[in-house]
């Protein structure tokens, strides 16, 4: 499916804002195959596997739809409470030049603060079906007005036994609405659902592709070790093509002034960059005028590089998307590739939310210890030392004439250097 620029469809303005500042350039299959039809009000079945932008797809319509007056008009149905937050979080985004007020509705938490914000005035409602049948058992929500209705991960849902409290929701909700349902497959269950709940919904389909061979590793580590352990991942892997990714600009920022002083040949891209900056990073960066590019995610969509061989995540997305999006750089045109995930304290359980998203396990590898460093190092300089020696002929040195006649051996010649040498990386 052809990507697809978000300005080639009949998106307002303030979308298309918020669009450019999450560095979505263009669309995923998914979005391409389904804006045209939702944006037109039809209902529509979408299959594509997570990860794909489904929740872009489906959020972009469901904001064209609102009016201003505060009260219920788009409702997300979603299997469980992690993917209800991530929904709500991707609409406030996406709508945030709209002032649109998304409110998330999910057991596990009190319900005094879910009622109080209802009584407030909301536009949209992303829900887990326990909870909100709840809030409709006690009359603190009016799905009267709601226009569109949205079921994520369907069969997920189905699987999960919520097939009843589905149907009881739709009872609630006006007839005449528009009905998205993703889902990564359209099984029979699900198509039962469409007939019976949705107009004339249109399927549509992503192409199933092979999945990029990537190989997922992570390290604990600390804070102030993440440089170092960086440059012996750069090394010991002999990267020609890498990508680096971290949360923030003024860490993109830094890191790049770090490995340009120990010698790496890098340049960064974030969302503070011109359109026209960043273009040109990205033409140097195919071309292969440096080797590595640190960036944040603002500008992850639109790295399309088919030799990148390795991403490593230097800051530990806040997202699980993201981290999707990240380590979908490396692995293309049928290549495989590597990605590394640098993990500090108690961050390995954001990472267990990860693999648990994705349902592909990342391999735990121990971080090297200074002496393993050490030999890494040595062993490269051994090597280029021994290419000198073949390649090039040398005199008498007067320094080191010197240090010999003050009763230095070459051997402790030798090591002194070394230091210096690995002090000065």
């Amino acid at each position: 499916m052809k990507e697809l620029k978000f300005s080639e469809f009949d998106i307002s303005g303030e979308i298309n804002r918020a669009l450019d500042d999450m560095g979505f350039e263009g669309t995923t299959p998914i979005q391409a195959l389904t804006l045209p039809v939702t944006l037109d009000g039809m209902d529509v079945v979408g299959e594509a596997q997570t990860g794909t932008g489904k929740t872009a797809a489906f959020t972009i319509p469901l904001l064209e739809n609102l009016e201003p007056e505060r009260v219920p008009q788009a409702l997300v149905i979603c299997p469980t409470r992690e993917l209800c937050l991530q929904v709500t979080d991707e609409i406030r985004r996406i709508g945030k030049y709209l002032n649109v007020r998304v409110l998330a509705v999910y057991g596990g938490q009190g319900i005094g603060g879910q009622i109080a914000e209802l009584r407030r005035g909301v536009h949209v409602i992303v829900a887990t079906p326990g909870r909100l049948i709840d809030h409709i058992e006690r009359g603190t929500v009016d799905l009267g007005g709601i226009s569109t209705v949205v079921l994520d991960e369907a069969d997920e849902m189905l699987n999960m036994g919520f097939i009843d409290d589905i149907e009881r929701i739709l009872s609630h909700v006006p007839e005449r609405r528009q009905t998205m349902l993703f889902s990564a497959t359209i099984s029979k269950p699900v198509l039962r659902i469409a007939e019976r709940y949705m107009r004339s919904p249109q399927i549509l389909r992503v192409e199933k592709k092979h999945s990029p061979r990537i190989d997922e590793f992570y390290f604990k580590t600390r804070e102030e070790d993440k440089v170092e352990l960086l440059d012996w991942i750069l090394t010991s892997n002999d990267i020609r093509m890498g990508l680096i990714f971290c949360n923030t600009k003024r860490r993109v920022q830094r890191l790049r002034k770090q490995l340009s002083r120990m010698g790496y040949s890098v340049d960064e891209i974030h969302g503070d960059l011109s359109q026209s900056k960043r273009e040109r990073v990205m033409e140097r960066f195919r071309k292969g005028r440096f080797n590595l590019l640190i960036a944040t995610d603002v500008a992850a969509r639109g790295i399309h590089v088919p030799d990148v061989e390795v991403v490593v995540n230097y800051d530990l997305p806040f997202e699980n998307e993201y981290y999707v999006h990240r380590i979908g750089r490396t692995g293309r045109a049928g290549s495989s590739g590597k990605s590394f995930t640098l993990v500090v304290g108690r961050e390995v359980h954001r990472l267990r939310r990860i693999q648990s998203f994705t349902g592909k396990r990342i391999k735990k590898s121990n971080m090297p210890s200074p002496q393993e460093i050490r030999r890494g190092y040595e062993e490269d300089l051994v090597e280029v030392l021994r290419r000198n020696l073949k390649s090039k002929s040398y005199g008498d040195s007067e320094l080191l004439g010197n240090l010999v006649s003050e009763g230095y051996s070459f051997r402790d010649i030798s090591h002194a250097l070394l230091d210096v040498l690995e002090s000065s990386k």
